[in-house]
């Protein structure tokens, strides 16, 4: 008989912890494995390069696209970011590309200042624009979040003003996780499907 799949805390951690990628990557694997299925993965990375602190999704979106792999589908990079002017078109043209896909969402936000450099990984949408006071939709089936700096005051600026080598290497810790996580996803499947060919070929 299969348990009923049983959603687990959220996850935060920093950037910095001992085997971080191991730790997001398994966790985005377990997340995976109990909700995506068989539906295409679409990770969406939302922010702008025109901001230092709101860059964290497009530059993991580009550390993705370097990957080039099958196993799922990126919208959001230097290149081509999502960000407010667009969001509401890429999630319809996603939607109408892919039957009930499964969504990632990932953003940058703002925090305390003792969780500056963590990151967050949890079910249901990332909501961009949160920290900034602006309304847009909410997006993914799980997010994961970067937090960059200190909110509650003059959130456009603290942006703007944000450490680039802090962005850049928590983008490179989620980027990877993130990878590693949808390669072990898509082992899982072909391993299960393979024994279930095998066992009706009897």
């Amino acid at each position: 008989m299969k348990l009923p799949f049983i959603k687990e805390t959220p996850l935060k951690l920093p950037y910095t912890a001992a085997n971080v990628v191991g730790m997001l990557a398994n966790r985005m694997t377990g997340m995976l494995e109990g909700l995506a299925g068989d539906r295409p993965i679409v990770v969406v990375c939302i922010g702008t390069d025109r901001s230092t602190g709101d860059a964290l999704g497009p530059i993991i979106g580009t550390n993705l696209s370097k990957y080039r792999s099958q196993h799922f589908t990126l919208y959001g990079t230097l290149e081509e970011p999502v960000h407010a002017m667009n969001l509401d078109d890429t999630l319809i043209a996603i939607n109408r590309r892919y039957h009930k896909p499964f969504i990632i969402g990932i953003d940058a936000c703002l925090g305390q200042v003792s969780s500056v450099g963590s990151i967050q990984l949890g079910y249901g949408p990332v909501r961009p624009g949160a920290g900034v006071n602006k309304e847009l939709p909410p997006v993914g089936d799980m997010h994961i979040t970067g937090i960059v700096n200190v909110g509650g005051f003059m959130e456009y600026f603290v942006l703007q003003n944000t450490r680039l080598h802090l962005v850049m290497k928590m983008a490179d810790t989620i980027s990877l996780s993130l990878f590693t996580a949808v390669a072990n996803y898509t082992q899982l499947i072909s391993t299960r499907d393979q024994t279930a060919a095998a066992d009706t070929s009897y």
